[in-house]
Formats: C-alpha cells, sequence, structure tokens
C-alpha cells in the first residue's frame, strides 16, 4: 500500500465511523474540501503534506475505533508549549 493509498484508507474508516463526508475528513485533515478527491482522481502530495496527515490520523483518531492493522501507526508526537 503506498502513502496515498493509506491516507484514503485511513480517511474512508475515519468518515465511516465518525459519520463524516469525504469532504468534511478533508477539510479537517487540510484545510482544502477537496483534498481527498484530488488524491482519489491521481494527484499527489509532498512527502510533508503525507506525514502531516499521517500524524493528524494518528493524534486525532478516535479511541473506540481499532487502527487499521495493515497501516503501521505513526508516534503520536505532542507540541511544545512555545
Amino acid at each position: 500500500m503506498n502513502t496515498t493509498e493509506t491516507i484514503l484508507r485511513l480517511a474512508d474508516v475515519y468518515a465511516a465511523h465518525l459519520g463524516l463526508s469525504h469532504w468534511r475528513v478533508a477539510f479537517l485533515l487540510r484545510g482544502d474540501g477537496t483534498f481527498l478527491k484530488k488524491l482519489r482522481a491521481g494527484s499527489t502530495c509532498t512527502v510533508k503534506t503525507a506525514e502531516a496527515a499521517l500524524n493528524w490520523f494518528s493524534t486525532h483518531w478516535p479511541a473506540d475505533l481499532e487502527w487499521p492493522l495493515e497501516i503501521p501507526r505513526p508516534s503520536v508526537q505532542k507540541r511544545e508549549a512555545a
């Protein structure tokens, strides 16, 4: 599974569990409701964007939802207060 497929798989599971549209998940994830639609259509994203997306899912993943076993979960990195 490549990074795009991983992001889309996490988005699908997250959206289904919370009853959210893909547009809403994309907006929460990137501030762009069309982000996931573009990925599904074949667009790519930078490594930085992909890492940010994976970290966002790891940080915001519902406690009552099992993380997909086929996807390694990134460590949740807490930001220090400035």
